[in-house]
């Protein structure tokens, strides 16, 4: 029994992870292929970890591969957002069908400059909360 649950963890995570390669050939820009190849290689690779802490079962094994899993989960998001941003930052073309763009208003192409925020003068200028108060 143990062992048909292990395959079709295996397929399922191989299954994803053929997803993910999909991804990157088929779809029309950066930003899209990160978002399919961070979610589909991410949770191929925890099924295919799944299988083989059930195969080996032992203590060590198991917690290496839960470790692999909380790293790739950690990692793999904020790896694809840098990676989307400095892409962006680089000037990477949008697909066309792109409907929003929210770092364009923030965004100088001339000078590569990203403001993120209300800028510094507006923060000063504020009055302060009753919460500043206390």
């Amino acid at each position: 029994m143990i062992d048909v649950i292990e395959s079709g963890l295996i397929l399922a995570g191989a299954l994803f992870m053929f997803l993910a390669a999909l991804g990157v050939l088929r779809l029309p820009d950066l930003l899209t292929r990160m978002h399919a190849t961070t979610k589909a290689a991410t949770l191929g690779t925890a099924l295919i970890m799944l299988a083989v802490a059930l195969h080996f079962a032992e203590v060590a094994v198991v917690a290496r591969a839960f470790g692999v899993i909380l790293f790739i989960m950690m990692t793999a998001p904020v790896a694809a957002h840098v990676i989307g941003r400095a892409g962006y930052i680089v000037g990477a073309r949008l697909w066309a069908g792109t409907v929003k763009d929210e770092l364009k208003p923030h965004f100088d192409p001339l000078t590569r400059d990203l403001r993120s925020g209300a800028p510094a003068e507006e923060h000063e200028r504020r009055p302060p909360d009753d919460l500043d108060a206390s």
